[in-house]
């Protein structure tokens, strides 16, 4: 989508023209592009690119936001191969092809804690979410990875933070 679309929609829920968008109002743009997401999840997205920290999303946030919507809908749609859902081995290679590679263990517990219908079937909004969830806690390891090792060491109060930040 151009940025010219992306400011049309967004100047459509910032109906103060603060320039910027609550995550009511971010639900219900989503929600017009036929994303439906619960308010806790549209508040993860917040989270994730709110770069400037006010708890709402300007336009540019919501620009990287879109980007990032739109890989993983394009690894969806790559993946599910015209079927509308992904099965598991599905989820796998959409999630390698955004750029997440989990190891077993992981995959299967975020797998069983994203499948809403506990099928074994993804649709658009569950892939989503998992992806929104894993890049959330991709960000917040990389807070504490300072010296960019991909290990971290944590205090309890750290793992409390942590805990809390990638909560869905």
């Amino acid at each position: 989508m151009d940025t010219g679309a992306l400011r049309e929609w967004f100047s459509r829920v910032d109906l103060d023209n603060k320039g910027n968008i609550s995550a009511t109002q971010l639900q219900a743009a989503l929600a017009v592009g036929n994303l439906k997401f619960s308010i806790s999840i549209v508040q993860q997205m917040i989270r994730m690119y709110d770069f400037d920290g006010n708890g709402t999303m300007n336009f540019e946030e919501f620009v990287a936001l879109n980007k990032f919507l739109f890989q993983v809908q394009d690894a969806f749609s790559a993946s599910s191969r015209g079927q509308g859902f992904l099965a598991p081995d599905g989820v796998y290679e959409a999630l390698k092809i955004v750029g997440f590679s989990l190891d077993s263990p992981s995959f299967y517990t975020v797998c069983e804690t994203f499948d809403q219908t506990k099928k074994g079937r993804f649709l658009l909004d569950s892939f989503i979410s998992l992806c929104i969830f894993v890049q959330s806690a991709r960000n917040l390891f990389n807070s504490f990875d300072a010296s960019k090792q991909g290990r971290v060491t944590l205090d309890f109060n750290q793992f409390v933070y942590c805990a809390a930040n990638c909560r869905i």
